[in-house]
């Protein structure tokens, strides 16, 4: 109350990664369950158990059920990533360069596919990209090498958008909107 203004946080150097990650995780499973679950209806969560086929009623109220389920999940990621954005503004570390966010991003997604599709596709067997036809591997193998090239793609990104960073850190010049 001296007149003073109140101290700003002190700025970090390093940017959140965390968020991005999330994000992309949350993102990642959203374009599985939006595209690939409702959008073009190759598969649902439950499709492969036996227990849950998709052209009963019963079997469709039990996998929209579990996919309504795993939306939700996807939504959490997104918020928790929303929730550490803030979060970190309010403690003044400063967004990360748009190549380093979008290669984290990228890399959730990634993550996501390479997770989902073992787990799911491989391990437990509850349903394969392609439910809708009789031999699926061939689908499933591609969605892994897509999580594959996702996280490479996002790793290149990330690393030069982190270069960059280091190079303009010292210059006072933003960072963030490259």
């Amino acid at each position: 109350m001296d007149g003073q203004p109140a101290p700003g946080p002190v700025l970090s150097a390093a940017p959140p990664r965390t968020p991005a990650l999330l994000a992309g995780l949350g993102l990642g499973g959203f374009i599985d369950g939006i595209l690939l679950h409702q959008v073009l209806q190759w598969h649902h969560l439950l499709t492969d158990t036996g227990d849950h086929p998709a052209d009963t009623v019963a079997g469709l109220e039990a996998n929209t059920l579990a996919d309504g389920f795993f939306h939700l999940a996807t939504w959490v990621l997104v918020v928790a990533a929303m929730v550490l954005t803030v979060r970190a503004w309010q403690q003044g570390r400063l967004a990360p360069p748009w190549r380093a966010h979008w290669g984290m991003l990228l890399i959730g997604w990634g993550v996501f596919n390479l997770v989902e599709g073992l787990i799911d596709h491989q391990l437990l067997g509850i349903h394969h990209v392609r439910d809708d036809l009789g031999a699926p591997l061939a689908w499933d193998l591609a969605f892994l090498a897509l999580g594959a090239a996702l996280i490479a793609a996002g790793s290149a990104l990330l690393r030069s958008g982190e270069r960059l960073a280091a190079r303009h850190r010292g210059s006072g010049a933003p960072v963030a909107a490259r």
